[in-house]
């Protein structure tokens, strides 16, 4: 009875040690189909925030034309990275961050997992306050009037348990719950483009600082995800075609990202403000008897990219030096998600647009250099872990300092050069290019290690 039931709650539950962080996963374990690629780089994206930075573009002082020519060109540009990134996992069988100590040493390595840490905390916050408001809307058509916080703690508690799980909960509710958002946004797209207010035929001039900042909120958006990738490639066979890979990543971020936020363009002419509220009223009165569909489509929306959260984030806190079991570190990450989305509820636009920006300063050079170290050497094998801080983690750090020093653009603060461009943010360009080629140009010349 033991033999029968041992395997199949291993299927269900991943490890929870920390050691099951920081090593390969062993090639017995390793038995993802390859559509969860797909899957697991398309779910996420079909949060609220998807929807809300289309609408945003409006208000950044967008037309529909230039809108649409953003959208395609900011996830074209933040997709590519993080589909190269996927290819990492199956050969290295490491979470991404993991994945990174090849370039910046243990050591070095704890710099940008504390960060990404707080980065997922910030994104369960950007993603729940407006599933929570449209899971009270959806309980106040019902009869039920219900708290912020109650809805958010429900909200919360799921994907909690999700990232408990691990691993292979979060991709099921990626295929599974994404495939459900699949048709329900596609149906809910279609309603709003024949009954909404779409601003199609609305054209002005706008400006290339304009048009650059949108592209730059839209290029972090997808770019984002790109210290996530490996965490859900790495369970995939060692002899997974890394094109392969590839291709079904960029099909999943693309797929899912341009279609919603083109949608959420197509919805701004019908919204007052690229608010959680001023969204949700907007579809409940353009959708009319589908408005409560829709609302069930995005409070369930939130668990498939806050699971995905939570679990990436307990795998960070791991790796940033914190010696704890992988289920405390959901816990935690959880609870200050919570925390801050109730706090931050109020200034949702201001503080989603910012946010989005602020995290590129570091995730772009780190791309670069980890992309860089991997795509540069043609032998792929395992090679001993640096152990202190390496050149490569030195040059995360000063570049990273330089980008928000010199480049940032947000309502805390502008660098001198974004002041000098009219406020266009570039430093996202800058970081990660500059920290590929500075790595780069200093990797030993040989094909192995």
């Amino acid at each position: 009875m033991t033999q029968d039931t041992r395997p199949r709650a291993h299927a269900i539950m991943e490890d929870m040690s920390a050691a099951a962080v920081r090593e390969p996963v062993p090639e017995h374990l390793k038995t993802m189909k390859m559509d969860r690629v797909f899957w697991s780089h398309f779910a996420p994206n079909l949060g609220p925030g998807g929807w809300v930075t289309g609408a945003l573009l409006i208000s950044m002082g967008l037309d529909f034309k230039t809108g649409v020519a953003a959208v395609v060109l900011g996830n074209l540009i933040g997709a590519l990275p993080v589909a190269l990134a996927a290819a990492i996992g199956p050969s290295t069988g490491l979470t991404q961050m993991e994945a990174s100590r090849r370039a910046l040493g243990q050591i070095g390595l704890r710099l940008p997992a504390f960060l990404n840490w707080i980065y997922c905390v910030g994104w369960d916050a950007v993603n729940n306050v407006p599933a929570a408001t449209a899971l009270i809307a959806l309980l106040l058509a019902g009869g039920m009037h219900t708290p912020f916080w109650a809805a958010l703690g429900v909200l919360a508690g799921v994907q909690m348990v999700a990232s408990i799980y691990g691993h292979h909960v979060v991709q099921a509710l990626q295929k599974y719950l994404g495939a459900f958002l699949l048709l329900a946004f596609a149906l809910i797209g279609i309603v709003f483009a024949i009954r909404g207010q779409a601003p199609l035929a609305s054209h002005h001039p706008v400006s290339v600082t304009t048009f650059l900042l949108a592209v730059g909120v839209l290029v972090s958006f997808n770019l984002s995800w790109a210290s996530y990738s490996s965490d859900y490639t790495r369970y995939l066979p060692a002899s997974s075609s890394p094109k392969k890979v590839v291709l079904l990543a960029l099909a999943g971020l693309l797929a899912s990202a341009i279609p919603f936020q083109i949608l959420g363009l197509i919805s701004a002419g019908s919204v007052v403000d690229a608010s959680p509220t001023a969204v949700i009223a907007s579809l409940q009165h353009t959708l009319g008897p589908l408005g409560t569909f829709a609302l069930a489509a995005i409070a369930l929306s939130s668990i498939t990219g806050n699971s995905f959260n939570d679990n990436t984030a307990s795998y960070s806190l791991i790796s940033a030096g914190l010696h704890v079991p992988r289920v405390a570190a959901a816990v935690l990450t959880a609870a200050l998600g919570y925390v801050l989305a109730v706090a931050g509820a109020g200034q949702y636009a201001t503080f989603y647009t910012d946010y989005l920006m602020v995290t590129m300063y570091w995730i772009a050079p780190w791309t670069g250099i980890v992309l860089a170290d991997w795509y540069c050497t043609k032998d792929h094998t395992a090679r001993p872990t640096p152990k202190g801080w390496t050149r490569g983690a030195s040059i995360f750090t000063i570049t990273a300092a330089l980008t928000i020093g010199l480049f940032s653009t947000s309502s805390l603060y502008t660098g001198p050069i974004a002041r000098w461009l009219g406020g266009a943010d570039i430093g996202y360009y800058v970081g990660f290019f500059g920290a590929a080629v500075c790595y780069a140009a200093g990797m030993p010349r040989r094909t192995s290690s």
